[in-house]
């Protein structure tokens, strides 16, 4: 298809894009009824709108206008034949810059720390032979100054292949160094990463290192990653906290729930030393609670839901999206597709729910403003002494080791 071309009338393809999508939402909508709405009359409503469409994305208007009318999660409209720029690549050094005006120039005000060994993690200023450091003046970028009144960020454009910073304690050139680094294109996994081990030490001190934490960003293949990488290192942790916090859904969450859910049944004990091994041979036995926010969407409603109902610990935050009715992508004619929820989320008694509601927490807590900018993060901290009072109040430890039998008799 590569040389194929086509003579199109654009308003004939969105009179056929509008009809086609009306079409699968009424042939695959969770429910018959489409909530109790005359689909049909609904449909022609808003035909006459098309008549105003002079673009792609004022066909993707209409469209999220008309079945908007459904009162549902999950109704998303995207791509279709428009045309969107490419964006330049950013070199970026994997720190936040900020100036200082009364010395007129820029510094690094904070170098994101790293795991260098994975390579989504890879903080550039941090890797061997790079010496920057936190404080530092940024005087010049590839030779470039770089003073008060240019934007650092515009000198990094197109920036793919190592990058040379002029460097120094001090806003003079006296005595200056060079540092070159390989670039990032995004820092968005660094600040991630921050997060996370910030919310981890946050821990530790509170609980005096009893008691372990993970996030786990969505209910998809990185979900499953940082559950893996954090989950298995602190599974004999006397606590636990689970923070679903901003999870942007998936399908995983079963998954991680048959993971957690596993019940010590037995230990076995041997010669190689006085700690017992389990029965089933990864089980976290001890304390838990879950965080939970108003962005955890989708499989991050359903995960808190049946934590909680299957007695592993409270959710402590606030209510979730409520957003569980799922599907899939159905594609248009111009490339561009619609995603119509297709089957909803019951309990085991079958009613529906979460749906519109979300998932209210058992203890409610608000990070206000305030007191994040003053560094707390007022869930987690009520989550350790949560966590901590389970603790005290039914300890699980693993059993000491028993006596040598005795076979003489």
């Amino acid at each position: 298809t590569k040389e194929l071309s086509v003579d199109r009338i654009p308003a004939e393809e969105w009179r056929e894009v509008y009809d086609e999508t009306w079409r699968r939402f009424r042939d695959f909508f969770y429910v018959k009824n489409m909530h109790g709405y005359d689909w049909k009359a609904l449909r022609e409503q808003y035909r006459p709108w098309l008549q105003h469409v002079t673009h792609r994305s004022d066909l993707t208007y209409v469209l999220t206008e008309l079945i908007s009318e459904l009162n549902i999660g999950h109704t998303y409209t995207e791509g279709g034949d428009q045309f969107l720029p490419e964006r330049a690549r950013v070199g970026l050094p994997g720190a936040r810059i900020e100036l200082d005006a009364a010395a007129g120039r820029y510094r690094l005000a904070r170098i994101y720390r790293g795991h260098n060994e994975e390579p989504k993690y890879r903080s550039p200023l941090t890797e061997v032979g790079v010496d920057a450091r936190e404080g530092d003046y940024i005087l010049a970028i590839d030779g470039v100054e770089l003073k008060a009144d240019e934007n650092p960020y515009r000198l990094l454009r197109n920036k793919t292949f190592s990058v040379t910073l002029t460097l120094n304690a001090k806003p003079t050139f006296e005595g200056a160094r060079q540092a070159t680094y390989q670039p990032i294109a995004s820092d968005a996994n660094l600040r991630y990463l921050d997060f996370v081990l910030r919310s981890k030490e946050t821990v530790d001190k509170l609980s005096g290192g009893r008691v372990g934490y993970l996030h786990i960003p969505d209910m998809g293949a990185p979900g499953l990653y940082e559950f893996i990488k954090w989950y298995y290192p602190q599974i004999r942790k006397e606590g636990l906290i689970v923070d679903v916090r901003a999870n942007g859904g998936g399908n995983i969450s079963q998954m991680i729930l048959g993971r957690l859910g596993k019940k010590l049944l037995g230990t076995r004990f041997g010669y190689a030393g006085e700690h017992p091994t389990t029965y089933p041979g990864a089980v976290f036995h001890g304390s838990m609670v879950a965080l939970t926010s108003e962005t955890s969407a989708s499989d991050g409603d359903i995960f808190p839901y049946h934590f909680r109902f299957a007695g592993l610990g409270p959710l402590i935050g606030k209510r979730t999206w409520g957003g569980v009715v799922g599907g899939g992508n159905s594609p248009l004619i111009d490339g561009g597709a619609v995603f119509v929820p297709q089957s909803g989320t019951n309990a085991p008694t079958g009613e529906w729910i979460i749906e519109g509601e979300g998932v209210v927490p058992d203890i409610e807590v608000e990070n206000d403003p305030a007191s994040m900018l003053e560094g707390h993060d007022r869930q987690l901290e009520r989550g350790v002494q949560e966590v901590l009072k389970r603790m005290a109040e039914k300890p699980m430890a693993l059993p000491k080791r028993p006596k040598d039998p005795v076979k003489t008799k």
